[in-house]
């Protein structure tokens, strides 16, 4: 299902000043409509209208009408800068769907806008006491209303049932609405390797059914030691083809997407508008840059996970890790300092570039890794995934992790106001507005 996407400070003021009336109200949103391999995968919402009472040209407690010079200002907007208009309006009583008038205004207005700004998908939404639900315009098709913030919600996941049996101890722990969740999300992980291999083998176990995995990596035999599912036979095979095999031999019923390939391009790294959680298992500086602006600019909410060993003199002095969220309301990896110009600088050169660099030299050493500390990680991060998303109670969206005294302790940091990431002044929920800090081929 394509989604409708919002901040969840966004969403949740656009309810709350809306069914303030006890007419019906009416509002306009801008944002960029993303659509991959030819299909609408999101449209990212930036910005909010509300009509003022000139612009209606009916409005009772059962009725709005906008008048037709109020649409036209806002498709020459639109027109102007390629922007998605959604159409929102209010039922203040009890009628949780679009009635028969809203199906026949949105087909003069489907005509009107392929028309006029026929290069974004449009859409209209409805808000109710009790719902949220939109569609695209003239349409019909269902969109998925979600608000991303520290707690990520849906307005649409499948009430199918699950197999009960299988998940009856988790659903003791989080409900039945928490284990729909699961099943209906499409979860994208970036790096098979140490944490990103035991995040996938906790996901297909608890549930999750949909996956998009992203590593341009094979196997190789240092990785054995750590990679979940690898065998010495699968020396020389795709990370993404292993992982698969291993995730559908636990559930043989989800579906996988595995692609070979590196989110340092823009391809690749855009195919993930097209899932509904990423987590990001990444171990060099340049990817993490990267998928940090993408969670925020396309408002696809996300876990970095960072595993470190130091050993000086063949001596272990520390070793930690750490699992934060990024989302609207939570700082990025920007404003938490922990991103490398040089290193992503170097990361997003091609091969030909680095190797002519003559402030590169030689290669990084390969940095000690261990199993037992990548589970570790990987179960804080999944633990969090199930916090923002099914409920279950923990508000910690940054942890870090002393492996040598035992001791996991909540951090706080704070967004910069002017970040040119997390920021209203920033990338966030500009979707195609602004291009991506990867490489174009």
């Amino acid at each position: 299902m394509s989604r409708l996407v919002f901040t969840q400070d966004l969403l949740s003021r656009l309810r709350s000043d809306l069914l303030e009336c006890e007419d019906e109200t009416c509002a306009i949103l801008f944002g960029r409509s993303v659509e991959i391999d030819g299909t609408l995968s999101r449209i990212v919402v930036r910005e909010s209208k509300e009509a003022s009472s000139s612009a209606y040209a009916i409005r009772t407690g059962i009725r709005a009408q906008l008048k037709p010079e109020f649409v036209a200002e806002v498709a020459q907007r639109a027109r102007k800068t390629d922007e998605s208009v959604i159409f929102v309006h209010t039922h203040p009583f009890s009628m949780n769907q679009f009635s028969r008038i809203d199906d026949e205004g949105e087909k003069q207005l489907m005509e009107f806008f392929q028309q006029r700004v026929p290069n974004a998908a449009h859409a209209a939404m409805l808000i109710t006491p009790e719902v949220t639900i939109a569609r695209e315009l003239g349409k019909g098709r269902q969109l998925d209303v979600i608000g991303v913030g520290p707690e990520v919600t849906w307005s649409i996941k499948s009430t199918s049932e699950s197999n009960r049996a299988r998940y009856d101890r988790q659903i003791r722990a989080f409900g039945a609405a928490g284990q729909s969740i699961l099943k209906s999300l499409r979860v994208g992980i970036v790096g098979l390797g140490g944490t990103g291999s035991v995040v996938l083998q906790e996901l297909a176990h608890l549930g999750v059914a949909d996956f998009l995995l992203l590593d341009p990596d094979v196997v190789e035999e240092t990785n054995l030691n750590r990679l979940i599912g690898a065998t010495p036979s699968d020396v020389g095979l795709p990370k993404v083809e292993v992982a698969k095999r291993w995730a559908q031999h636990i559930n043989p019923q989800i579906h996988i997407d595995a692609r070979q390939e590196s989110v340092l391009k823009v391809r690749s790294v855009r195919t993930l508008a097209d899932t509904d959680f990423v987590f990001c298992c990444t171990d060099s500086h340049g990817s993490r840059a990267v998928l940090n602006q993408f969670a925020y600019q396309y408002l696809v909410p996300m876990i970095d996970t960072g595993v470190v060993i130091a050993v000086s003199e063949n001596t272990v002095t520390h070793v930690a890790g750490r699992t934060q969220m990024l989302a609207p309301g939570l700082a990025c990896l920007v404003c938490a300092n922990l991103l490398d110009p040089e290193e992503i600088r170097r990361d997003l050169l091609t091969d030909f570039e680095r190797q002519a660099d003559p402030y590169i030299l030689g290669e990084n050493e390969p940095a000690p890794s261990v199993v037992s500390l990548n589970a570790t990680i990987s179960s804080m991060a999944v633990t969090m995934f199930l916090n923002a998303c099914t409920g279950i109670p923990g508000s910690a969206r940054f942890l870090n992790y002393n492996a040598m005294t035992g001791v996991s302790r909540p951090a706080m940091c704070a967004q910069h106001p002017s970040c040119i990431v997390c920021s209203s002044y920033g990338a966030i929920a500009r979707a195609e507005e602004w291009p991506l800090p990867a490489r174009m081929n």
